[in-house]
């Protein structure tokens, strides 16, 4: 697109500001029904036809022109905030997509000139409803994934069991960027406490596999070098017969059916010689 092509849309935009707005904005709260207000939605409008005209004005010929750098950067922002308040895709192109009703109607008032310089905004604003599609998705991904290593985080705590003892107890599938979270968290919390002890229970977990043992292989031996020994509690019947099938080797790693008798066995020792009656208050 030429520069004074890009000026001549620019001008159109401007001479025709409140037609092509009225039907925009009338198909735009039409679409996302009380998602929005109809003021917050004429202000973003607003921003996106000025930033838009500015970037014909500057001569942009293209979506990824410096030109429309602005442009592309305000509707960036408008998929993120879309995407944090649980809009959907099409929720959140509609508002740039719904410009072409606009566009349509001055188009049938004009002459073939002005048809035919309607076209090729037609064809930016869909390359514009394009880009923030997938500036919400790349948005959308980011927020999944944050979420996922929050929840990571909060599934794999390192609680302090007694002076010296800490425990992480392990729920639901271990795989590798859990075993991650876990060595970091433990790491920290042995160096945080001081603890000589840390306890592995593995009640939660349903199944243990020889990827899932070679994970808490790896935790063991992280924690090890900081000095603390390990227990791996939690072992059922069903877990202890498949780790035997599997002919899975913990070598010289303490195991303990239950959390209590793996608390029990590192207070002793500790030289802490108690009874699990007396460990566990009763």
């Amino acid at each position: 697109m030429p520069a004074a092509d890009a000026a001549r849309l620019a001008a159109i935009l401007e001479d025709r500001t409140a037609d092509i707005s009225a039907a925009w904005l009338d198909r735009v709260v039409a679409e996302l029904q009380g998602r929005t207000t109809r003021a917050e939605a004429q202000r973003e409008q607003a921003e996106i036809l000025d930033a838009l005209v500015d970037g014909l004005k500057a001569g942009g010929e293209r979506v990824d022109a410096p030109a429309f750098d602005a442009l592309r950067g305000l509707l960036a922002e408008l998929s993120a905030a879309r995407a944090r308040l649980g809009f959907t895709p099409r929720e959140t192109a509609v508002g740039v997509f719904a410009l072409k009703e606009g566009l349509y109607a001055v188009a049938g008032e004009g002459d073939a000139a002005d048809v035919a310089d309607l076209t090729a905004l037609l064809r930016l604003v869909d390359d514009l409803g394009l880009f923030t599609f997938e500036s919400f998705a790349a948005a959308r991904e980011s927020i999944i994934s944050e979420q996922a290593e929050q929840l990571l985080e909060l599934s794999t705590p390192v609680v302090k069991l007694w002076e010296g003892v800490v425990a992480v107890p392990l729920v639901g599938t271990l795989d590798s960027a859990r075993t991650q979270v876990v060595m970091e968290k433990l790491l920290q919390t042995l160096v945080e406490t001081g603890s000589e002890h840390a306890i592995i229970d593995i009640t939660g977990v349903p199944a243990v596999d020889t990827q899932v043992a070679q994970h808490l292989l790896k935790t063991v031996v992280a924690a090890r070098l900081m000095g603390a020994e390990c227990t791996i509690s939690g072992i059922r019947p069903q877990i202890a017969q498949t780790i035997v099938a599997l002919g899975i080797e913990f070598g010289d790693i303490r195991t303990k059916a239950t959390l209590a008798d793996a608390l029990v066995a590192a207070l002793r020792s500790n030289g802490a010689a108690r009874t699990p009656a007396a460990v566990l208050g009763v």
